[in-house]
């Protein structure tokens, strides 16, 4: 298998690693690929930034209410 930030995977496709992670691992290397895009046009004055683990992605909240979502222009 291949070795991943600590952990054993078998040889194959990995559809989700613990980090989020796409990836093929085989006898001659390790291939991912992220299954997350980063924001990058939002309001950074009144936004923040959070990853969620459990979605794969960035939240985009209020940094005065971080229930509340903001509005996201562009990811990368």
């Amino acid at each position: 298998g291949c070795i991943l930030d600590g952990k054993l995977y078998p040889f194959g496709e990995i559809a989700r690693t613990e980090n989020c992670f796409r990836c093929s691992c085989s006898q001659d290397a390790m291939r991912c690929c992220s299954l997350f895009h980063t924001p990058i046009g939002y309001d950074k004055g009144n936004c923040k930034v959070v990853f969620n683990k459990e979605s794969c992605n960035y939240d985009v909240v209020q940094r005065s209410d971080p229930s509340k979502e903001c509005f996201v222009y562009s990811r990368v």
